[in-house]
């Protein structure tokens, strides 16, 4: 019978740990539970560092995440769906940037807001967009002088 109790105690205190656990994990991530949100697709020279369910950044904080990323097999770009906070209200003049949080970090998608009176509604493309920086590249121009 001690056994039994034992094991049950135990049982509960590993239950308990591994739901404070998810609790942090849920918070820790920024992950929703479905709230309601709005589609804005976006055409990107190059996709590279972003991912499905990388973040959509306003003014550093975030706004949405990508949820679909796409070959158009017309224009060889990548287009971009994100599901963005239906309580945010994107100027129609906004530029879509994928830009890095550093050396080490990763990428994000940052909404540039513009100054238009319009906002982009359900479905709308963010046609002003910039891809990816490659940090080769960037070496490489800055070594070998090309650019000036």
């Amino acid at each position: 019978m001690r056994e039994n109790t034992t094991e049950v105690i135990v049982g509960g205190i590993v239950l308990v740990v591994a739901l404070a656990f998810l609790t942090y994990t849920v918070r820790a991530t920024g992950y929703s539970n479905g709230g309601a949100s709005y589609d804005l697709t976006a055409s990107f020279r190059s996709v590279e560092g972003i991912t499905v369910g990388t973040d959509v950044r306003l003014a550093g904080v975030k706004i949405g995440t990508v949820s679909t990323i796409s070959l158009n097999p017309e224009t060889f770009r990548g287009d971009t769906v994100f599901a963005i906070q239906s309580d945010t209200i994107i100027p129609d003049d906004s530029a879509a940037v994928i830009a890095s949080e550093g050396l080490l970090g990763g990428n994000f998608v940052e909404i540039v807001p513009g100054g238009s009176l319009g906002n982009f509604e359900n479905g709308a493309e963010i046609e002003d967009t910039q891809g990816a920086v490659s940090l080769i590249s960037l070496l490489l121009k800055f070594v070998t002088g090309e650019g000036k």
